[in-house]
């Protein structure tokens, strides 16, 4: 009977270290997402990925607190801080967060040294977070299962990487500049960076570089069939591409510095030294008018609000509604969430 009762209690206790373990593992899993997944729009990436929407809940970088990691929703009600991680390429899928890291909080004075800027992995509630590369990257996106990051050397310039959300296959693409913002369907579109400007496609899943069209682009947008872009050849317009009938339109000669394309509607900064001005249209270029008039930046997009910037400052943050009448207000409940901390 005594060895009986001790295998009993051995068994149990191999059980629940079993059990044990497999908790852990389940809780530290990365489920798969949607392979057409992506983790932001490239509009946003485009202007810093400050903001992200994912299932009616808007995450963003609030300026207001050191672009610490904060949520909301669409409506900018019931807004939260998350951490004092200074965060940017903010993308969203499943249970987590894709980011850039550039320090853990304002007053980090050790980052610098410990070195705590990278590509991250986090829970949508801020917690559990997962360093996936150590590296500088000024910009990432997400695209199903895997993050694709540009990575900065002051030796090597900058390379794109991709790496599965469960921190594996660490794998160099190409050793030059890729935008990766432009994610649709399991393709990247980007402009060239070498001896052309001509637009491409990386498939997500081959790695495969094929030429799209023979133009001179700039910041390609993706949005079901179009392609919008700054056309270099043409002072900077904005134009826009046909991937079925491979045709260009020309939106709006005026000569941009940032635009973001947002459900039917297009934002932009025009670049004037008289007038310059935040300025919308529909996406086939008509209905144009001014937002603001003014230098902008950082133009980012939810599915009911418009942020900006005024060049180079980084507070206040404004908005308009993203349709109807133009109304440019502070982004108050930002600020206001922060005084109650």
């Amino acid at each position: 009977m005594k060895i009986v009762k001790n295998l009993l209690i051995v068994l149990g206790f191999v059980l629940f270290f079993a059990a044990l373990s497999f908790f852990i593992w389940f809780s530290r899993r990365v489920p798969d997402n949607p392979p057409e997944k992506a983790g932001n729009t490239a509009g946003n990436l485009n202007n810093g990925g400050l903001f992200c929407e994912d299932e009616d809940v808007v995450y963003f970088a609030n300026a207001y607190d050191n672009y610490a990691l904060y949520r909301m929703n669409p409506d900018e009600t019931d807004v939260r801080k998350l951490s004092n991680t200074q965060v940017s390429s903010l993308n969203a899928a499943g249970n987590f967060l894709y980011y850039y890291q550039s320090a853990s909080s304002a007053s980090d004075q050790f980052s610098s040294i410990f070195r705590t800027n990278g590509v991250y992995r986090c829970k949508k509630n801020g917690k559990s977070a997962v360093c996936l590369k150590r590296v500088p990257s000024p910009c990432l996106s997400l695209s199903g299962n895997t993050v694709f990051y540009q990575s900065y050397n002051t030796k090597t310039g900058t390379s794109l990487y991709r790496i599965e959300t469960d921190k594996t296959d660490d794998v160099e693409i190409a050793d030059y500049i890729i935008n990766p913002a432009g994610v649709q369907s399991g393709r990247i579109y980007f402009g060239g960076t070498g001896s052309d400007h001509y637009l491409y496609s990386l498939n997500t899943e081959t790695n495969a570089i094929s030429t799209v069209f023979n133009g001179n682009i700039y910041n390609p947008v993706p949005q079901g069939d179009y392609i919008y872009y700054m056309d270099i050849s043409s002072d900077y317009r904005l134009c826009r591409y046909s991937l079925s009938t491979q045709t260009v339109e020309v939106l709006t000669e005026d000569r941009l510095d940032f635009f973001n394309v947002a459900g039917d509607m297009i934002y932009y900064q025009k670049s004037d030294q008289k007038e310059p001005a935040l300025k919308r249209m529909r996406l086939d270029g008509s209905g144009e008018e001014i937002v603001a008039l003014g230098v902008f930046e950082k133009i980012n997009a939810t599915s009911q609000y418009v942020y900006f910037n005024a060049y180079d400052t980084p507070t206040p943050v404004f908005h308009t509604p993203l349709y109807g009448p133009v109304q440019v207000e502070t982004f108050s409940a930002a600020a206001a969430a922060v005084a109650v901390e």
